[in-house]
């Protein structure tokens, strides 16, 4: 179903840090995604503008923006908003390919991410889109809770399509069905991404879940035998949404994420001399 579309590797090192308690110096963080741009993955999702009160690990994503090396790679950068204000922020740097939103079918866990109900958000995607066509930026929205939520809000496969359609109509071209929190399966997997990715032809679907190490693999085998090629990941599955759980269910891990494609017989093309010097540094960023 997938083999005619080129496999895209997001790198996520902005979620993997986000939600740790001691500020990471912002030279380390520069280095660290330094070799993460000579790897080869298609994006690396690097940083965001948003509050440094809601994210204070991420308030030196300008500065750390200004070390990174763009000379010798392929990798575009994407930078997480999740207002008006951090949309205004991100577009004045031409570095910035990419603008991530979290657009989030629960009404609680939007209010709870972005302070913000969903029609209000549903307006700053908006007006993300015209900023992001005027500015040469990418918009990718990220369909928050998109396989269940823990708030006791309405869901169903048939909103996942209602807000898949309402965000596909108003011009947004990279969809990322996010698994906040960890509670999809392969099951729901396969009954909800073909119905979006064959339904929405002009719009690039991907995933960002998260997961426990026991079900990465089933999870990843699912998107992709149901046709996904853009994957969300982060080197040893760091990471979590500090505004979800308490206890972080951490992303599909970018190890376990090539050697299933590769096992597959995908040629990714990526430096794993630069990678595992990434995997080095990572032991001064991230502690088990």
């Amino acid at each position: 179903m997938n083999q005619q579309k080129s496999i895209k590797l997001i790198e996520c090192p902005r979620d993997a840090m986000q939600g740790i308690h001691d500020f990471i110096d912002t030279d380390l963080k520069a280095a660290y995604i330094n070799l993460l741009l000579q790897v080869g993955f298609d994006t690396i999702d690097f940083g965001s503008f948003v509050s440094p009160k809601a994210i204070p690990q991420l308030r030196d994503t300008a500065e750390v923006l200004s070390k990174l090396d763009l000379s010798s790679t392929s990798s575009k950068l994407l930078a997480i908003v999740a207002n008006l204000r951090g949309v205004e922020a991100a577009v004045q740097h031409p570095e910035i390919d990419q603008l991530g939103f979290p657009f989030s079918i629960s009404e609680t866990f939007q209010m709870r991410n972005t302070n913000a109900t969903i029609a209000a958000s549903l307006d700053t995607v908006k007006q993300m889109l015209e900023l992001c066509s005027k500015h040469d930026k990418t918009a990718v929205v990220y369909l928050s809770m998109g396989f269940g939520n823990p708030y006791g809000d309405p869901w169903n496969e048939d909103i996942v399509m209602h807000w898949a359609s309402t965000l596909a109509n108003m011009g947004v071209k990279i969809l990322s069905l996010s698994d906040t929190i960890g509670v999809s399966s392969p099951e729901r997997i396969k009954k909800i991404l073909p119905g979006i990715i064959q339904g929405f032809n002009q719009v690039e679907v991907g995933v960002h879940l998260h997961s426990t190490p026991e079900t990465r693999i089933e999870k990843i085998q699912a998107a992709y035998d149901n046709g996904c090629f853009r994957f969300d990941s982060a080197l040893k599955g760091f990471g979590g949404c500090p505004m979800a759980a308490d206890d972080l269910t951490g992303n599909l891990a970018t190890e376990d994420l090539i050697w299933f494609l590769e096992s597959k017989g995908k040629t990714l093309g990526l430096n794993m001399e630069k990678w595992k010097a990434a995997l080095q540094l990572s032991s001064q960023i991230f502690f088990s």
